[in-house]
């Protein structure tokens, strides 16, 4: 297979579906009503894909969700006969899946045997409940929305479903579309705190000297920054890898994109500070564009009697703070979900917090 050669996963399994999965289907559980959709881990899902992502866990694959008692009652049968019957290859790719010598991990590999294939047999329940935890079909608690990495969510909102029969994966991706307007609104917050305890670290390290210290916190600073784009387009930020992927799809990257690099690539922390300087104005004004709190100045100013220039994006925190209706939501501490409290500067310097999420309290 070459590059140019290559078909985006998520148009591969739909062809795979509807021209090797979905006759198999019928013939083993005839009139029985299915759901089919590739989601869930994968690159191809967020649409991220390449020729490169065919080295594992890539390739024609997906779900058929049914009713979990046609499951038990056909669920052996269905995957035994896809085993059988399926193509080797299909469009050029083999559908048998092979170990490739790490725990769990399989890759396309041509067989004269039956396949390994990797059309998942299973109810929406079972998966949902896998994938994060709880099944959305039933509702969705603010310790679920806390609980669940952004990662999570993007995966089982992203994809695409293929025929849905069953009628309930559409209204449990639309349950976790987005969260609730008051969610919203703390996470915002959440996340413009995080910019606020450490935007004055980048001098602080400079000025002692640690330019190496200054460079980590100037990219953890353009990493939330990322993160917060995203946050206000209402999109689910993925994990690392695909996290500057995903920010150049936001209307910000144009223009903050360029900004963001020179940050990473400044020697001095002058230097990283007067880009960062452009960035959170840059930020701040497209949060002023939401309307969702009063304006608020978006110029930088210095970090009290101190040398330094920052926005005290705090000001942002407590603009949307007030705006929170929800008691429920208004009485959390301002660290979030687990994506932005695991490494807060709040929850490492007060360990009650720490042992607070150990324990459930904030997490139940």
């Amino acid at each position: 297979m070459t590059t140019s050669s290559f078909i985006p996963g998520l148009e591969l399994s739909h062809r795979f579906y509807l021209e090797a999965v979905r006759p198999l289907l019928d013939e083993a559980a005839p009139g029985v009503a299915h759901s089919a959709a590739r989601l869930g881990s994968g690159s191809e899902v967020l649409g991220f894909d390449t020729a490169r992502s065919a080295d594992h866990e890539w390739g024609p694959r997906l779900q058929i969700f049914l009713r979990s008692q046609d499951v038990i009652r056909h669920g052996a049968r269905i995957t035994a006969l896809h085993s059988e019957r399926l193509p080797k290859t299909f469009r050029g790719y083999p559908t048998h899946f092979a170990p490739a010598g790490e725990a769990g991990i399989r890759v396309m590999q041509t067989t004269d045997g039956p396949v390994h294939h990797r059309v998942e047999v299973t109810d929406p329940g079972a998966w949902f409940t896998a994938q994060l935890g709880f099944d959305p079909r039933t509702g969705i608690t603010l310790a679920d929305w806390l609980a669940t990495p952004t990662q999570l969510l993007a995966e089982v909102t992203a994809g695409v479903v293929f025929h849905d029969g069953l009628g309930q994966l559409a209204p449990a991706r639309a349950n976790l579309d987005w969260y609730p307007h008051d969610l919203w609104l703390y996470l915002l917050a959440c996340q413009w705190q995080r910019v606020s305890q450490e935007e004055a670290f980048v001098g602080r390290c400079g000025e002692v000297g640690d330019e190496l210290g200054s460079a980590v916190v100037a990219a953890c600073l353009v990493r939330d920054l990322m993160r917060l784009c995203l946050l206000m387009e209402r999109r689910y930020p993925p994990y690392g890898k695909w996290l500057g992927s995903a920010f150049a799809r936001t209307p910000q990257a144009p223009a903050l994109t360029p900004v963001l690099t020179a940050v990473l690539a400044a020697t001095d922390w002058h230097t990283r500070e007067h880009h960062l300087a452009r960035a959170y104005e840059a930020v701040a004004a497209a949060h002023n564009q939401l309307g969702l709190t009063d304006p608020v100045d978006p110029a930088t100013r210095p970090y009290h009697t101190r040398p330094f220039q920052v926005l005290h994006a705090e000001r942002f925190t407590a603009a949307l703070s007030t705006r929170i209706t929800d008691p429920d939501i208004s009485s959390l501490p301002t660290i979030g979900t687990v994506d932005q409290f695991v490494d807060s500067a709040d929850v490492l310097s007060h360990p009650e917090l720490t042992r607070a999420a150990t324990n459930g309290l904030l997490f139940p």
